[in-house]
């Protein structure tokens, strides 16, 4: 059966609707849709089936295309969470109210890769507000309330026939009792015609067109239904495109999601030449847009419906601004009850033709009284009410209840986050370009860093010292005058105070003061290293009238100052020092020298006559010889201790001497 159009059904099928809901209560919300011809029977169960969402109540789907439009809605995705959570998934006409209460922006599309991204955080903040929804007020209402709400109102025309309709195409001031009367004035034209404004915009694209979904009464379809070579004529379409404009203008990074609007309110402003170019996209794109909305200003209001699809900051475009064409509140206003992709003209048509199609089903009456019962029977049971609690019962724990933070507190947790993370990675050069635009706004350089971070340290010397960032301590007590005297605050995340200062260097040159238990302590206390410590100890001998550099009592508790005559003489010393000990390892080596040449110079024991002593054995002439000559025994000791020195001539000595044993041996022998 082919499909009928909204504003074209047959008055034979007209003349026979009723409004078909589950309680069979015409002042009840339709919430039963059938589904359409190539979908399963109409229910508002889950509808199972490859072309359908076991999530989204009612959703069905004409093709794999649409399907898989529909999983990357945000429609789909924040039902998954609500149904994780324990809640019970909303209609896309619910959905995209709460999506309006919203501050940030939901893109509500399944368009491309570009602009998918990013929409994670809205759609977790959607959950997190609507989390927590009131219950019935009165058990008669709970059956109601826990019926899955659908886009569609549905009309049941005996004996087998069931048709849905769109129910953002009726008036928001009808009631759902009176929805067949509207349909049945839908069928009239009148003399213009009925017009509808049609908008979207996501990622930069703009599509809008101005439709005609009915032709003026009287409009004759054919002129004797002939043409002039005798064929029938084929009867016009109710459907034209009067108007229509698309255009494209660059504010997003691809595949990075979210405005540069957006971005630059969450954060300072990037100062990028591509951020540049998207922040003048933006603002070609909004100028576009309304001077195209100024050229159809006639055409507009002469329009029963106008339809937006743009996410909420983009809604500032077409609404609430000086001299707008489209009021805020008006009436005809719409979004779209379904999935939409990227705003293009052929989706613009396939829009029109989901709206304006009638959704047809074939189910017998007995047939959608069972689906009925099944479904009242699968609803959850309301859990009784007590009307009072008893006084032994005893209540629940609340949880503490997180302080919502307003926009400043949230820009200023960041600028903090940002100030913290610049200092321990010691990037110096970003630092004191942040520091020149932010610094007064911080409350300056001594200010108290506050206690939600929870760093180890009151202030930003503390935390410079105690991370060891050396060029931004320098930075911080020379040019911005940092106070070195200030407390150390006591730790906030359970460390003993005395735990760091169990680590020292084994140095005497910065050496540390010692603290009494229980004692105060300053930046300096928290140096972990001689070098930063030389810091300090540098400053105080280089500006001694700025602080109380050498108190223990309100002072920065320096143990001594460090001036540039004091370095160099300790650095003479070490030469010194260096110097002497080179001249004794050489007088070491001289004498170690000496030893070895007496001892080479002893004569070897003189030999009995009758022992005959074995020639020793020549050296081949050609050949691999011995490293060092012909003297194999004698081996380079330069550079060892004295010990080594000692116990290698031990051991040569004692070879030798086995030596001349085997020798006496053996002439003994003979």
């Amino acid at each position: 059966m082919s499909q009928y159009h909204v504003f074209s059904l047959p008055k034979g099928l007209l003349d026979t609707l009723v409004p078909r809901n589950v309680l069979n209560q015409t002042a009840a919300p339709e919430t039963i849709p059938p589904p359409r011809s190539e979908s399963p029977p109409p229910t508002a169960q889950p509808a199972v089936g490859s072309r359908a969402c076991n999530i989204c109540l009612g959703a069905t789907f004409v093709d794999v295309e649409d399907q898989r439009a529909h999983f990357r809605s945000d429609w789909h995705r924040y039902n998954v969470k609500v149904r994780l959570n324990g809640g019970e998934p909303v209609s896309e006409a619910r959905f995209s109210q709460l999506v309006d209460g919203l501050e940030d922006s939901i893109s509500g599309s399944a368009s491309s890769s570009e602009e998918d991204s990013g929409e994670s955080d809205a759609v977790s903040a959607l959950v997190s507000k609507t989390r927590k929804l009131a219950r019935p007020s009165s058990p008669d209402d709970n059956t109601i309330a826990t019926l899955p709400q659908t886009p569609l109102v549905w009309f049941h025309s005996p004996p087998s026939t069931q048709i849905g309709i769109y129910k953002a195409i009726f008036s928001k001031a009808t009631a759902s009792s009176d929805y067949l009367a509207e349909l049945k004035e839908m069928q009239s034209g009148g003399e213009q015609g009925r017009t509808w404004a049609m908008f979207m915009t996501a990622g930069g694209h703009f599509a809008g067109a101005i439709v005609r979904v009915k032709r003026p009464d009287g409009e004759d379809d054919d002129d004797g239904g002939l043409t002039k070579k005798g064929k029938p004529r084929r009867p016009k379409s109710e459907i034209e495109v009067l108007k229509h404009k698309t255009f494209h203008r660059y504010t997003t990074r691809r595949k990075q999601g979210g405005s540069q609007s957006i971005n630059d309110n969450s954060k300072n402003k990037a100062i990028s030449a591509g951020a540049m170019l998207r922040r003048y996209g933006e603002q070609a794109l909004r100028d576009d847009i309304r001077n195209l909305l100024q050229d159809w200003a006639e055409d507009i209001h002469d329009c029963e419906r106008i339809w937006i699809r743009a996410s909420v900051s983009n809604r500032r475009i077409f609404l609430d601004y000086e001299g707008a064409i489209i009021e805020k509140g008006d009436e005809r206003l719409r979004t779209f009850p379904f999935p939409t992709r990227r705003p293009t003209q052929a989706e613009l048509s396939r829009c029109l033709q989901e709206l304006t199609r009638v959704k047809v089903s074939h189910l017998t009456e007995e047939a959608l009284r069972a689906q009925d019962e099944a479904l009242l029977a699968s609803l959850p049971k309301p859990k009784p009410q007590p009307t009072t609690q008893p006084e032994s019962q005893p209540k629940a724990k609340e949880k503490p209840i997180q302080p919502q933070l307003s926009r400043e507190e949230e820009q200023l947790r960041d600028k903090w986050t940002r100030l913290l993370d610049m200092i321990k990675r010691g990037r110096l050069d970003t630092l004191k370009s942040f520091w020149e635009r932010e610094g007064a706004a911080l409350g300056g350089v001594n200010t108290s860093v506050p206690e939600w971070t929870e760093e180890r340290g009151g202030t930003l010397l503390q935390v410079a010292t105690h991370v060891g960032q050396e060029d931004i301590i320098r930075w911080l007590l020379e040019d911005l005058r940092a106070d070195p005297t200030i407390d150390v605050p006591a730790p906030r995340t359970g460390v003993p105070a005395d735990a760091e200062d169990s680590w020292q260097e084994s140095d005497t040159d910065a050496p540390r003061l010692p603290r009494p238990k229980g004692g105060r302590r300053t930046a300096y206390d928290l140096a972990r290293t001689k070098e930063v410590r030389n810091i300090f100890r540098r400053c105080a001998a280089a500006h001694p009238d700025w602080w109380d550099w050498l108190g223990t009592e309100q002072g920065a508790r320096v143990p001594s100052a460090l001036s540039a005559e004091m370095e160099e003489g300790r650095e003479e010393k070490k030469k010194a020092r260096r110097k002497g000990l080179k001249g004794k390892v050489r007088e070491r080596e001289a004498r170690e020298r000496e030893k070895e040449r007496e001892a080479s110079a002893t004569p070897p024991p003189v030999v009995e006559a009758r022992t005959v002593a074995k020639p020793a054995k020549e050296e081949p002439v050609t050949g691999p010889r011995r490293l060092g000559g012909s003297s194999a025994g004698m081996e380079s000791v330069t550079g060892l201790t004295p010990e080594m020195r000692a116990r290698i001539e031990r051991e040569r000595r004692a070879r030798a001497a086995e030596a001349r044993l085997k020798a006496l041996q053996g002439g003994g022998r003979s």
